[in-house]
């Protein structure tokens, strides 16, 4: 499935018939999985973008970065030197979100963000009112065979896997640590120790996938 095919497919579900405005109508919740650098938040970004354009909808994007956990909870656990491991996520915490984005439409729901230039999540920075009908959330883990991924998963309408030839996600990865402070020595290094190793236990999940989207 290229970009065309992914916003008709989004648009599918947006429009069952009734208006936007009907009474008791469903937000759309789509989930995008994939390895690190598999460029899940752009395709996020482009298609709250797309929707926006169209203009029959709202969107907003609400990654599922903002559950990292904080440095400071990475090292009494004894994480941090491979922090974006899969254990080191408040799962449940995003499982939680997804169900307030389903279940009040009639008030606005506050997420975390993730600022990457502190690595850090940031409480309640994202917004997502009444008004919106589309949430677009992008994770790693979101097709994991394993609790509480498997019930974060069941909350989305459908979920899509993001996929891209390692050496490219090799050379994105390197890139985006060097550009956010590492020196290219550091950055090759956490990508082969951490990055990849992760990116081998992801890449098996597409087949649970209702559709593969390919973003190179």
């Amino acid at each position: 499935m290229d970009f065309d095919d992914a916003l008709a497919r989004l648009l599918g579900l947006l429009d069952p018939g009734d208006p936007p405005s009907a009474p008791g109508r469903r937000r759309v919740l789509l989930g995008i999985a994939g390895a690190p650098g598999a460029g899940k938040t752009t395709l996020a970004e482009r298609l709250v973008s797309a929707v926006q354009e169209d203009g029959r909808f709202r969107a907003a994007h609400v990654p599922m970065d903002g559950f990292h956990l904080a440095d400071a909870a990475l090292d009494r656990l004894g994480r941090r030197d491979r922090k974006g491991a899969i254990d080191t996520f408040d799962g449940w915490g995003y499982r939680a979100l997804l169900q307030r984005l389903r279940d009040r439409r009639d008030e606005p729901v506050y997420a975390p963000g993730f600022e990457r230039v502190l690595e850090q999540p940031i409480a309640g920075s994202i917004a997502v009112g009444p008004e919106v009908d589309l949430v677009v959330s992008e994770g790693n883990y979101l097709l994991v065979d394993a609790q509480p991924w498997r019930a974060a998963a069941d909350l989305f309408d459908e979920v899509w896997f993001s996929t891209a030839p390692v050496e490219l996600l090799r050379e994105r990865l390197v890139a985006r640590h060097i550009a956010f402070g590492k020196s290219p020595s550091e950055a090759a290094a956490w990508v082969d120790a951490v990055d990849l190793p992760n990116a081998a236990l992801i890449e098996p999940t597409r087949e649970r996938a209702d559709a593969v989207i390919t973003t190179a």
